[in-house]
C-alpha cells in the first residue's frame, strides 16, 4: 500500500471521528450560550485538554524542535516553559479567578465594563482580525506540509481541513471544539511520545546525542554553537519570549478568556490552566525538543546556517524517516495540532463577532435561544472569509503577522485594569490605539521591506512600549471611574457615598443579593444580560451606598454583598422567605436541589418546563455549590450531587 493511500486511510477516519463528535455533541445545545460558552459546563479534566490542545499546535511541531536545532536542549524549554508556565500557568493563578467572577463571557465585553464602548469595539474589531488570521496560519501551514507528504493540490489540502474544522463546529460551537480537542490531545499525547521512541530504537539514546552533537554544548548551545540570547529586546531571547508568547499570546487573546468563562468554577479555571501547562512541558514539549536534538545530530549539514533547510522543518523532515505506517500517523498527529488550535481560534473570533458585534450593536434584546441560528451563520461566514484568505496572496501571513500587532496591546489593558484602579478609559483608549497602531505600522513596514525595526528590537516589544507608556501618562492627567479616586473606600460606612435614581433592575440585582448571590457572574447569568448592562447596576448600586464590593482590585472586585441600606429599599418577606433567604433559597433554588436528588435528566426537564436558558440555571447551581448543598460531579456533562447540608436543608423545608 502506498504512502498517499494510507495517508488517506487515516485522514478519513481522523475526519469521521471529530465530524461525529460534533455530531453527537448537538444534542447538549439548547442556545447560544451553550453554543459559544458550553453553558459554563466544562469539567476540570476537560477543560486540562482543552487548554492543552490549544499549546499542542502546529506552532508549536515547528518551533520546539526548531530551537532545540538552533540553541539546544534548554533554548527549546526556555520557549516551551515559557509560553507553558509563564503564560498559560500564571494566566490560571493570576487571572482565572477574575475572570470567572467577573461574568463576562469575551475580553472585549470585560473592556466596556472596566472602560468604554470605544475601547470594546475596537478591540472586538482587531481580535477577530487576530484570531482569523492564527486559524489561517495554522491551517494553510500544515495543509502545505499534508499537500507535499500525499501529493494532493494545496487548494485541496486547505478546503479539507477548513471543511472538517466548519461542520463539527456548526453542529455545537465550544462543545464541539472541547470534544475534538480532547480527542485530538490524547492523539498528541501517543503521537508525539511515540516519535521519540522510534527515534531512540533507530539511533540510540543519549550516547547517541551526546557523539553525534556537532555544537559544543547539547544543553545550552546549538548544532551550530549558537545560545539563546536572555536579556535583549531582539527576537528570540528570553525577553522577548516572555513579552510574546506569556503576555501578549496568552493574556491578551479572546479564545484563553472563553476558555475560563466557560469552566464550571473559578477553582476549575484556575486549576485546568496549571495543569495544562505541566502536561505540555512534560508531555509535548519535552520530545518536541528531543526531535530537534535527533533532527541536527543526525543530520549536522542538513540545516541552516550550515545547511539550507530551517529549523522549523525538523518535525517534517524526520517524520519521513520511518515506514509509511508510522509517518502517516505521526503527521495526522501534526494535523490535530493544527486543526485544535485552529478551531479554538475560530470559536474564539466566532463568540466576540457575536456577544461584543451582533448582540451588542444589533440585537441587544436577543433571548439566547433567539441567537443560537446567528451563532451558526456567523461561525460560517468568518469560516468562509477565512478561508478565501487563504488564497490570497500573503493573506495569511500577513493576518498571522498583524494577529501579533491587534492581540498584544489588551494584555496591558487586562493587566493594568486589574490591578491598578486608577487606571482610566480615556489612558485605556490611547494606549491601545497607540500600541496597536504602532505595530500595525512597523509590521506593514517590514513586510514591504521597506523599513525593519527587528535590528533594535521586535516589533512586539515596541507595542509594549508604545502601548504602556501613553496609556499610564494619559491616565495620570485624566479622571478615573469613581473607584478610582483616592478617596472612595469600598466600605460604605467609611468613606462618602451618592444619591442615585434606583431602576427596576436595580431592585432585581438586590434581590439576588438578598438571597445569597455574590458574584457578577451570578447576577449576569441570572438576569441574561450583557455585563455592560449588570456592571452599569453594580457601580450604580455601589455610588449609593447599596452595595458593598469585597475589595477594589483583583478578583474581589466582582464579589458583592447586599448593606442594610440595599435590604431596606427591598419589600419587607414573610417570617419563612426570610428564613430562606438566611439559607439562600427561593423556591426555585429548592425544587432544583429536590429534583438533584434524584435522577440526572431530572434538572433538564426542570429548565425546559421552567423556560429557563442553560446561564440561568448555571448561575442557580453555582450558588447551591458554594452554599455547600451541591456538588458538581461528570467529566462531560454536569451531574449534580447532594450534600449532607443539602439533605439537611431538604429536611428543614419538606
Amino acid at each position: 500500500m502506498g504512502s498517499n493511500t494510507v495517508f488517506l486511510f487515516f485522514f478519513v477516519g481522523f475526519a469521521v471521528i471529530l465530524t461525529y463528535a460534533g455530531y453527537y455533541t448537538r444534542r447538549w445545545i439548547a442556545d447560544s450560550s451553550d453554543f459559544i460558552l458550553a453553558g459554563r459546563e466544562v469539567s476540570l479534566l476537560i477543560n486540562i485538554f482543552g487548554v492543552a490542545a490549544i499549546g499542542y499546535a502546529g506552532t508549536s511541531i515547528a518551533l520546539a524542535p526548531g530551537f532545540a536545532v538552533s540553541f539546544g536542549f534548554w533554548g527549546s524549554m526556555a520557549w516551551s516553559g515559557i509560553y507553558s508556565l509563564g503564560g498559560l500557568a500564571m494566566y490560571g493563578i493570576i487571572f482565572a479567578n477574575f475572570i470567572r467572577k467577573c461574568g463576562a463571557q469575551t475580553l472585549p465585553e470585560w473592556l466596556e465594563m472596566r472602560y468604554s464602548p470605544n475601547v470594546r469595539l475596537l478591540v472586538t474589531i482587531t481580535t477577530i482580525f487576530g484570531l482569523t488570521g492564527i486559524m489561517a496560519n495554522n491551517v494553510v501551514s500544515l495543509a502545505a506540509t499534508v499537500a507535499g507528504y500525499a501529493g494532493w493540490p494545496l487548494w485541496v489540502a486547505i478546503t479539507l481541513c477548513f471543511m472538517i474544522i466548519l461542520l463539527f463546529s456548526f453542529f455545537s460551537g465550544l462543545w464541539a471544539v472541547t470534544m475534538t480537542d480532547f480527542i485530538q490531545m490524547i492523539l498528541g499525547l501517543i503521537a508525539i511520545p511515540l516519535f521519540v521512541l522510534a527515534l531512540v530504537s533507530k539511533y540510540g539514546g543519549g550516547e547517541f546525542l551526546s557523539a553525534s552533537w556537532p555544537g559544543s554544548d547539547i544543553w545550552t548551545a546549538g548544532f551550530a554553537g549558537a545560545k539563546l540570547p536572555i536579556f535583549t529586546f531582539k527576537y528570540p531571547s528570553v525577553l522577548t519570549f516572555i513579552i510574546l508568547f506569556a503576555a501578549f499570546l496568552v493574556w491578551g487573546n479572546n479564545y484563553y478568556w472563553l476558555r475560563v468563562a466557560s469552566c464550571r468554577s473559578e477553582r476549575t479555571a484556575k486549576m485546568s490552566f496549571v495543569w495544562a501547562g505541566l502536561i505540555l512541558v512534560f508531555i509535548i514539549y519535552v520530545p518536541l525538543a528531543l526531535i530537534g536534538l535527533y533532527a541536527a545530530a543526525a543530520n549536522p549539514q542538513l540545516f541552516a546556517p550550515v545547511g539550507k533547510l530551517a529549523n522549523v522543518a525538523a518535525y517534517g523532515y524526520m517524520m519521513k524517516s520511518f515506514g509509511v505506517m508510522l509517518a502517516s500517523f505521526l503527521l495526522i498527529g501534526a494535523l490535530a495540532a493544527s486543526i485544535s488550535t485552529a478551531a479554538t481560534a475560530h470559536i474564539g473570533a466566532t463568540s466576540t463577532a457575536v456577544r461584543d458585534i451582533y448582540q451588542r450593536v444589533y440585537k441587544p434584546n436577543a433571548t439566547a435561544k433567539e441567537l443560537l441560528m446567528p451563532s451558526k451563520v456567523i461561525l460560517l461566514l468568518l469560516g468562509g472569509l477565512t478561508w478565501l484568505l487563504s488564497y490570497y496572496p500573503g493573506g495569511p501571513v500577513y493576518l498571522f503577522a498583524f494577529a501579533n500587532a491587534w492581540l498584544g496591546p489588551p494584555a496591558v489593558l487586562v493587566m493594568l485594569g486589574i490591578v491598578w484602579r486608577r487606571f482610566t478609559a480615556m489612558g485605556a483608549w490611547w494606549g491601545i490605539l497607540i500600541g496597536m497602531g504602532t505595530m500595525a505600522v512597523l509590521t506593514l513596514l517590514e513586510l514591504m521591506k521597506i523599513y525593519s525595526i527587528s535590528t533594535i528590537m521586535h516589533v512586539g516589544v515596541a507595542g509594549l512600549f508604545a502601548t504602556l507608556i501613553p496609556a499610564v501618562l494619559v491616565s495620570l492627567v485624566t479622571k478615573p471611574k469613581y473607584y478610582g479616586e483616592t478617596t472612595w473606600n469600598a466600605d460604605p460606612a467609611a468613606g462618602e457615598r451618592e444619591r442615585v435614581e434606583i431602576t427596576d433592575f436595580d431592585h432585581k440585582v438586590l434581590e439576588l443579593l438578598r438571597f445569597g448571590h455574590e458574584s457578577m457572574a451570578e447576577i449576569t447569568d441570572a438576569l441574561q444580560v450583557d455585563s455592560r448592562v449588570s456592571n452599569a447596576c453594580i457601580e450604580r448600586l455601589d455610588r449609593g451606598g447599596y452595595i458593598k464590593r469585597r475589595a477594589l482590585w483583583g478578583a474581589n472586585f466582582y464579589a458583592i454583598d447586599i448593606t442594610e441600606k440595599g435590604i431596606a429599599l427591598l419589600p419587607k418577606l414573610s417570617d419563612k422567605e426570610a428564613e430562606m433567604a438566611k439559607d439562600g433559597l427561593k423556591p426555585l433554588y429548592l425544587k432544583v436541589l429536590r429534583l438533584s436528588g434524584k435522577s440526572p435528566e431530572e434538572l433538564p426537564q426542570l429548565a425546559k418546563e421552567e423556560g429557563l436558558p442553560s446561564l440561568v440555571v448555571a448561575s442557580i447551581i453555582s450558588h447551591l455549590v458554594r452554599k455547600g448543598y451541591l456538588v458538581e460531579k461528570g467529566i462531560w456533562r454536569r451531574l449534580i450531587v447532594v450534600t449532607e447540608k443539602g439533605r439537611t436543608i431538604l429536611n428543614k423545608y419538606a
